[in-house]
């Protein structure tokens, strides 16, 4: 199985499809290969490189709380160990705060950045949203852990779609029998990362071109966070869907795949 080392630990990856690099930060709770969706439209045009987070899937699991700076230097190392000098980049929810990072802190590694659902800052309301999904976690079943994320996540008219819902049913067994089950502490260092970072005051900095996209009735990170975001980036271009969530890409999919090989295409 493909790792590397990479700051201190062995980190897992997974690659599809050809040509210039683009890599793919997964968010909080979730393994590299979520990004399947995704790359399968994408792989015709991208070496697409889905990477387990610090905490979870088959990369290390360190104990103690992580950061966001601390897992944007673990792609930094992934990058170097992979000898690609500069790639673009998208990330998702905790994704895309490790996406700013990598984007501030390893600016010469970053083409440019699609952030999916980012923040810049935790409120109050989004640090009780963490510190509840710690404890949901350590509480709850698998699979009722999962159907608490999806209420999350996925808007109302997903639910009553029967395909869709059929899919969250899925989607709760799956991660009830997951190979690699995300250990508590995994999921407490992921959860640090998210509720520290804060970058509001370097978005400025960010030189690299920009995408900001989500979904207008997302409740987990509310759409004042991704508008603070886009508003702290100079030129950012932005996106967001009607009656969609944090989930958003799952929602519109097949406009989200394609929009974002658009916009990656006329950014590269």
């Amino acid at each position: 199985m493909p790792h590397v080392e990479t700051n201190g630990i062995q980190m897992y990856y997974e690659e599809r499809g050809s040509g210039d690099p683009l890599i793919l930060i997964m968010g909080i709770t979730a393994p590299g290969a979520v990004w399947e969706f995704h790359a399968g439209h994408w792989e015709t045009n991208y070496r697409c490189i889905m990477v387990d987070n610090r905490g979870i899937g088959q990369t290390d699991k360190p104990d103690g709380d992580y950061t966001s700076a601390m897992m944007a230097d673990d792609y930094a190392g992934l990058m170097d160990a992979l000898g690609i000098e500069s790639a673009q980049v998208v990330g998702v929810s905790m994704g895309a705060i490790i996406a700013q990072q990598l984007c501030l802190r390893h600016p010469q590694k970053v083409k440019s950045a699609a952030l999916m659902c980012p923040w810049a800052r935790c409120d109050a309301y989004a640090t009780s949203i963490f510190e509840h999904m710690k404890a949901c976690f350590a509480h709850l079943s698998p699979a009722q852990f999962m159907e608490w994320i999806q209420l999350l996540i996925f808007t109302k008219p997903f639910w009553d779609n029967p395909d869709g819902h059929a899919g969250l049913l899925e989607g709760r067994s799956d991660f009830a029998v997951s190979p690699n089950p995300q250990p508590l502490h995994g999921l407490e260092g992921q959860a640090a990362a998210c509720t520290t970072h804060n970058v509001v005051d370097q978005l400025g900095s960010i030189s690299q071109k920009c995408l900001v996209i989500g979904g207008k009735d997302d409740i987990f990170t509310p759409l004042w966070m991704a508008e603070e975001v886009a508003g702290g980036i100079p030129d950012c271009d932005t996106y967001f869907y009607d009656d969609a969530g944090h989930a958003f890409h799952f929602e519109h999919m097949e406009d989200f795949n394609q929009r974002m090989l658009d916009w990656l295409l006329a950014n590269a």
